[in-house]
């Protein structure tokens, strides 16, 4: 009998119920006989000893269901050895609820400030085994992280629908895609829905060479400039800033964010008529595309079978187009993000598209 607990947590996302269905498939189809416990809402479900007992029926028909038949919540690592509200160590009370229940295995699937908080565990003697989930596609040690591709695919149509409006209307577009400190997403759907600019946090943008994008565009007679913009896009200027006050500036910001703000320099600068369409949430939300779903079943049969081979310590990820077994210490704490001479970047930029660099 292996009695394994899973959960998720973060920011939910495309695929994580397929990703979940694929561990307790395999774990079903077996010889070994098996509990499953669904803690609820992420780690909160594991610090409070909330959890449900599953079984494969409960993972029957979400393959194409997006969001988690779990739930989800955002636990920061950086509280995470601080007591909470009433004075209960949260870290001591993970591992007592894993020992109460004489788990043998944690499934954690989720993203950066999740796998910190699974690696600490696993560092104090809990087995445990992650998936890597974010449409962000920036956890380390994996070539892609599943949600990504859906969420390309959601951002892309957003911007195929703004071109009609833009060329009708002569306009200059925004539309901000998610992308807080790194621009996987924003970049590829950028070239997908063929964004004329992509602006991206890991190449502080010159808001005088995005002008000079549109104004070229003028002049060879197309009437309006598609813009993606990162949420997490940054100018130079504020890019030479320290930590501390460009966060100081954040907070004085009269501008909802960063695509509001290029957009009044745009409109100040040339008088020209420019709207920002903000998908938000719709990127993450929604049934995970075919890639998606077969992605997250292969991740999640391989959390299977190291389950059944008692490796633990080990998140599932994707190199070189194979599925692997990474270290969780060589996950924990490190971001993945976009080198500005990539040669994605390079290639786009012989495409015409400016970073406004």
């Amino acid at each position: 009998m292996k009695r394994i607990g899973m959960l998720t947590s973060g920011g939910d996302c495309q695929a994580l119920n397929a990703a979940m269905r694929g561990v307790v498939k395999t774990l079903d189809n077996s010889k070994e006989e098996v509990e499953i416990y669904g803690f609820l809402d992420g780690y909160k479900g594991l610090i409070y000893g909330h959890f449900q007992m599953l079984t494969g029926r409960d993972f029957s028909g979400i393959l194409t269901k997006g969001g988690t038949i779990l739930g989800t919540s955002r636990t920061p690592f950086k509280t995470i050895n601080e007591p909470d509200e009433n004075g209960l160590n949260k870290v001591e009370a993970m591992k007592q609820n894993y020992y109460k229940l004489q788990l043998d295995c944690l499934v954690i699937l989720g993203g950066n400030g999740t796998h910190k908080t699974a690696n600490l565990l696993s560092q104090e003697g809990l087995n445990v085994v992650t998936l890597p989930k974010t449409i962000d596609n920036d956890l380390w040690g994996t070539d892609m992280t599943f949600g990504f591709q859906s969420a390309v695919n959601i951002a892309t149509d957003a911007i195929d629908c703004i071109h009609t409006t833009a060329a009708s209307h002569a306009r200059v577009f925004i539309v901000e895609i998610m992308g807080h400190k790194v621009g996987w997403l924003p970049l590829n759907a950028g070239m997908a829905g063929g964004a004329d600019i992509i602006l991206i946090p890991e190449i502080p943008y010159d808001i005088d060479k995005v002008i000079d994008k549109i104004e070229e565009r003028d002049k060879r007679g197309s009437r309006f400039t598609i813009i993606a913009v990162a949420e997490g896009a940054i100018s130079k200027e504020d890019a030479q800033l320290s930590k501390k006050d460009y966060k100081k500036k954040q907070e004085k910001h009269e501008y909802p964010s960063v695509s509001y703000e290029i957009a009044a320099a745009i409109q100040e600068k040339t008088g020209r008529e420019v709207r920002v369409t903000v998908p938000g949430h719709m990127q993450r939300g929604g049934s995970p595309c075919p890639y998606d779903r077969v992605f997250a079943s292969r991740l999640g049969s391989e959390a299977g079978k190291l389950i059944l081979d008692g490796q633990y310590g080990f998140m599932v990820g994707y190199k070189n187009r194979e599925i692997v077994r990474v270290p969780l210490e060589d996950v924990a704490g490190k971001l993945k993000t976009l080198d500005p001479d990539a040669t994605i970047i390079q290639e786009a930029k012989l495409l015409g598209i400016c970073f406004g660099d």
